[in-house]
């Protein structure tokens, strides 16, 4: 008795074509947005020089205080942070900011925000001795973690933020937008 078989290669060429067809058909994520959740103003004492390390001069420079508000958000950052830096000899600064907010209702946010500074070498010159410069001129921009036990807090812990930084002589300002 003879049996016979069914050409399996017109079939695999089908459902393989099928497959394509399908990855095809399916929409592609949209493109992000933001959405600003908050501003901060936050109070900063003179930089501690630490001096030429491998990478650059480290400094480090205290958050002594401030503010912050935003949609459904409103309240004061705690002493004791600091923005630990990295400056190049043409003034291209690293920056990583750690520090914790405290909302109106009591709850804590502990920030992570890491990014850069940079702009014409003249101008940041004069940032850096701690003159006033035309924000304009200065590219700061960060990428901050929010870590929180607050329930209603949640969505802040669970999603991506983009920052754009300004610097003044004895403050920061820093907007905090969400990535959608």
């Amino acid at each position: 008795m003879k049996v016979k078989l069914f050409p399996i290669g017109p079939i695999c060429l089908c459902l393989v074509a099928s497959a394509a067809m399908l990855v095809a058909q399916q929409t592609q994520p949209a493109a992000p947005k933001l959405e600003l959740a908050f501003e901060l103003h936050a109070e900063v004492g003179k930089p501690d020089e630490v001096g030429v390390v491998p990478g650059g001069t480290r400094r480090v420079v205290p958050i002594l205080g401030g503010t912050f508000a935003g949609t459904g958000l409103k309240g004061k950052i705690l002493p004791g942070g600091a923005d630990h830096q990295l400056l190049q000899p043409d003034g291209f600064t690293q920056l990583e900011a750690r520090y914790i907010l405290q909302t109106d209702q009591g709850e804590l946010l502990y920030i992570n925000n890491r990014g850069m500074r940079h702009g014409p070498p003249e101008v940041l010159q004069k940032l850096n001795a701690g003159e006033r410069v035309d924000q304009s001129l200065i590219y700061f921009r960060t990428a901050a973690t929010i870590e929180t036990a607050a329930p209603r807090l949640q969505w802040l812990a669970r999603s991506v933020f983009v920052c754009v930084g300004e610097r003044y002589p004895t403050e920061v300002v820093v907007r905090f937008y969400r990535v959608l």
